[in-house]
């Protein structure tokens, strides 16, 4: 989807198979197969965010069906698994066979045994290569937690996992704002630059506590822009009721000006719409590839 600026922008959603979204009839009737929704999802947008990896390390097998079930030139992002990024990760999640390295339920960076770590990237490398070979693979969205902090600790967890994650390319998705704040905000952007990893831009309400703040940063060859809506009830709500919110006109108007400016600065943009709740992402997203599309 090229615009008048220097880069492409593409337009997608987290995900194309949640419960909600195949409930809510977004779906023509007669698409039923998990084959036939992506053939649908990929003809109608050339960007979609796989969020599923951050749970599980998928098989290839599945994988293979992502290539194979989407046209030339597609894009698929992956969002990394959670033991990546720090998260505390339940043992149940890693393959069988990993599972008995730890005497743990939980883990994280701080408990995991190096040999889990590193095997972990690495069948999560090798899970995702059907997409890398068939010209798929788009960025690896790298999301941390709030508890990871500016300061040297923050920044060899940021680096370490970008290290792991390469040659293929990486995001970064900030979740303390204090990463984006006076005092911090050059580094952290310098230290993305310096890996040639992108800074994830984010769209959240700013009520919330660690609200990242809003910022259009472009620290790669690629741009992304994240936006989660901006529901009253994301403080002290359920997930349906923090992602439910249906973009305004007036705010996709804002995005896809947003969106060219980004253009500007790097060769794509990718503009991934997480209010994915009963198709309001993908209403939003076809919102915004009109506006694009005809300006």
């Amino acid at each position: 989807m090229p615009d008048s600026g220097r880069g492409s922008i593409l337009v997608g959603t987290a995900g194309w198979a949640d419960s909600d979204l195949i409930a809510s009839g977004w779906y023509p009737p007669g698409v039923r197969s998990p084959a036939d929704r992506l053939r649908h999802y990929a003809s109608l947008f050339p960007l979609v965010e796989v969020d599923s990896p951050y749970y599980a390390i998928p098989d290839a097998s599945v994988v293979r069906g992502w290539a194979e079930n989407t046209p030339d030139k597609f894009v698929v992002d992956v969002k990394a698994y959670s033991l990546f990024t720090g998260q505390r990760t339940p043992v149940t999640s890693l393959p069988p066979d990993l599972r008995e390295l730890t005497e743990h339920a939980w883990i994280s960076l701080s408990n995991a045994p190096q040999e889990v770590l590193d095997e972990s990237w690495r069948r999560f490398h090798q899970a995702i290569e059907p997409l890398r070979a068939a010209g798929r693979l788009g960025l690896v969205v790298l999301q941390f937690p709030a508890t990871c902090r500016p300061g040297q600790s923050g920044e060899r967890m940021i680096a370490e996992a970008l290290a792991q994650c390469a040659p293929v390319k990486a995001a970064v998705e900030f979740r303390n704002g204090a990463w984006l704040d006076d005092r911090h905000q050059d580094r952290a952007l310098g230290l993305l630059r310096e890996h040639g990893a992108a800074h994830v831009c984010v769209d959240m309400p700013q009520s919330h506590p660690n609200a990242m703040p809003l910022l259009l940063a472009a620290t790669a060859d690629t741009a992304v822009v994240r936006l989660h809506g901006r529901s009253e009830q994301w403080i002290g709500g359920d997930k349906r009721e923090r992602y439910r919110y249906e973009y305004s006109a007036a705010e996709l108007d804002a995005w896809a000006e947003c969106a060219r400016q980004l253009s500007k600065c790097a060769d794509s943009v990718h503009m991934v719409f997480n209010n994915c709740c009963g198709g309001a992402a993908q209403r939003a997203a076809a919102g915004l590839c009109d506006r694009i599309e005809n300006a």
